[in-house]
């Protein structure tokens, strides 16, 4: 019974990055997103942006050599996408396998942000093209300078103030 006390409790660092994890999804939820730069509003979009807001955020924690804060980052979304998954009526059997293609989805967007934030331009948008629902009609070159903007934004916040859900300096 200890061991799985264990495997289940929330990491200790959880806590620590709970006010960062609300500011992604704060950012991620952002009317303008939506409104003024072409991202679907719907499950899909909403996904979307979560998980490049999110793989921005991952980056910097990267960056700065922080494996603690980004694993107990990862896990809140995980625990997240758990929950959302079964108040949509996913059952038991199937959670773990669809939480597995989401984290697989993340994974692939840290790895497109990755490559293509410090080229910039035309590798950017197609990045987002490939990885962001859009409306019908709604070119990635927008989207794709205002998640520059955002990293830029967040790659200026010390470490210690981006753990407190400051994601902009």
């Amino acid at each position: 019974m200890k061991l799985l006390n264990r495997l289940l409790r929330p990491s200790p660092a959880a806590p620590a990055v709970l006010p960062l994890w609300r500011a992604v999804i704060s950012e991620a939820r952002d009317k303008r997103w939506y409104r003024d730069l072409g991202v679907a509003d719907t499950v899909e979009g909403r996904f979307d942006m979560v998980t490049m807001v999110l793989a921005a955020v991952l980056l910097q924690i990267e960056r700065e050599g922080d494996a603690d804060s980004s694993v107990a980052l990862t896990e809140l979304f995980i625990d997240d996408m758990d929950a959302q998954l079964r108040q949509s009526g996913v059952g038991d059997l199937m959670v773990g396998k669809h939480v597995g293609k989401l984290m697989a989805t993340l994974g692939g967007r840290i790895g497109a942000l990755r490559e293509a934030l410090p080229v910039g331009g035309a590798a950017l948008a197609d990045a987002v093209a490939r990885n962001v629902s859009l409306v019908e009609g709604a070119s990635s070159a927008p989207l794709a300078e205002e998640l520059r903007r955002l990293s830029t934004r967040i790659d200026a916040v010390p470490i210690d103030r981006l753990i407190d859900g400051a994601l902009a300096a």
